[in-house]
């Protein structure tokens, strides 16, 4: 299995890294550690480059399944002759190659700006409206959220976005940690966090914390202070079924 860089330390844009697999059609390479997060719980997988002293990688998607898999294609390069090319179909690195992975840092960032906002857009909704989350989704240059709600007006999007940017300007520090999965189940809001939903097998779970505001189990990646986040403006509302609310929201890079 590799070893996930990105829980301990989400900052970090380089790591060195071994090969330990490699997969054909497509192609696809195992790492013995990577920084590279792959897509799960409503973000999306990294991009960015993995290199060796004579070629580069173009990792175009990033998936966790029994181990995570790194999707790779030829970063084009000079082979000579004053012309870019694909150096003749270079094969991808063999089992044992070293190699420098890059990630694509603004769009790491930016998920990690809306990773930990839709963080704290649950807590509020939930402890304001008693409308729990049920789904989210976000991207580099906007995300949504689904909850469970009647319907929002005009109004309440003013007063949701109002309260987002008044507890993003707090500057509330956001931290991560393992907790042992009986102890989470006492201690953390079953409502909030949805341990039940969690296979048997996980016995720890990661905790992400919003200082004095939220604690949920959550495996993705989040900056260290809420201020970090930016400006929140919730650009849209839209129903969803049966008692349910999908709200849209942006941050301002």
């Amino acid at each position: 299995m590799s070893d996930p860089l990105y829980f301990d330390d989400p900052y970090a844009r380089e790591f060195d890294a071994s090969v330990t697999r490699v997969l054909d059609d497509p192609a696809r390479l195992v790492l013995d550690r990577t920084g590279f997060y792959p897509t799960g719980g409503g973000q999306p997988a990294d991009r960015g480059v993995l290199r060796t002293a004579e070629h580069a990688w173009r990792v175009t998607d990033v998936e966790k399944t029994d181990t995570i898999y790194h999707h790779v294609e030829l970063v084009d390069t000079d082979d000579g002759d004053g012309k870019d090319g694909d150096d003749g179909g270079h094969p991808v690195p063999a089992t044992g190659t070293g190699v420098t992975g890059e990630l694509d840092w603004d769009r790491r960032y930016a998920h990690m700006r809306y990773h930990t906002a839709q963080h704290l857009l649950s807590a509020l909704l939930l402890d304001e409206y008693d409308a729990p989350t049920t789904g989210n989704q976000l991207y580099a240059d906007r995300a949504r959220i689904d909850v469970g709600y009647d319907r929002f007006e005009e109004a309440d999007l003013g007063a949701i976005e109002a309260r987002m940017n008044a507890l993003v300007s707090e500057g509330r520090p956001v931290t991560w940690y393992e907790m042992d999965r009986e102890t989470a189940e006492e201690e953390l809001d079953r409502e909030r966090t949805r341990l039940d939903l969690l296979p048997d097998s996980i016995t720890d779970v990661r905790i992400v914390e919003i200082d004095g505001y939220d604690r949920t189990a959550c495996a993705g990646t989040h900056v260290e202070t809420t201020e970090e986040i930016g400006e929140v403006s919730v650009t849209g509302r839209e129903t969803r079924g049966k008692d349910g609310e999908r709200l849209r929201f942006v941050l301002d890079f």
